[in-house]
């Protein structure tokens, strides 16, 4: 699939609860600093969720070392959220977390967003079948994200670029039994 981006154009878009506006090739927050992306993180009852391998007391932390991390610490951090969110199942952690992989995907400062946006994808194929309202549920955190990733697909970065193409790909594509209407 290609996706035609024009340099210099201006786009709003929703991620979760915040607004963000990208103008040419930067993503800044609309009224706030990009350390924002992750406010609403501890509204989120973590420690009630669970994720791969248990309670998802410590989703936030890594979380917020995907978003301030250095390389190395958000490459690693963002392997433990793969494995605890998306890469064997999904979980009602992965739920709550989708929200906030949007806005590090669209967060220029944050070192592994190309990693970010793969994990959406692997969200996104993965399922739970013991829990089907949870799959869906993660399923569709992701899908209604397809507006973003149309965004993304037009990143300076070319890494984002592919990874977010792929994502659109599978968006476009997806047919799992739990998500289709009833």
């Amino acid at each position: 699939m290609r996706i035609a981006c024009r340099q210099g154009r201006t786009a709003d878009m929703v991620v979760g609860r915040a607004e963000w506006r990208r103008t040419g090739s930067m993503w800044s927050a609309l009224g706030g600093v990009v350390g924002t992306v992750l406010k609403g993180m501890s509204r989120v009852r973590w420690h009630d969720l669970t994720h791969a391998y248990g309670s998802a007391a410590d989703v936030p932390g890594r979380l917020s070392r995907v978003a301030f991390g250095d390389a190395r610490t958000s490459a690693s951090a963002l392997s433990d959220l793969g494995l605890w969110l998306g890469e064997l199942a999904v979980f009602d952690a992965t739920v709550e977390a989708v929200p906030f992989l949007w806005g590090l995907a669209v967060t220029d400062s944050v070192n592994s967003r190309s990693g970010v946006v793969e994990l959406l994808q692997a969200i996104l194929e993965h399922g739970n079948p013991p829990q089907i309202a949870v799959q869906r549920a993660a399923h569709r955190a992701v899908l209604d994200g397809r507006s973003t990733a149309d965004m993304l697909a037009c990143d300076e970065d070319a890494a984002v670029r592919a990874a977010a193409a792929n994502l659109v790909t599978a968006i476009g594509s997806h047919v799992c039994v739990t998500c289709r209407p009833a």
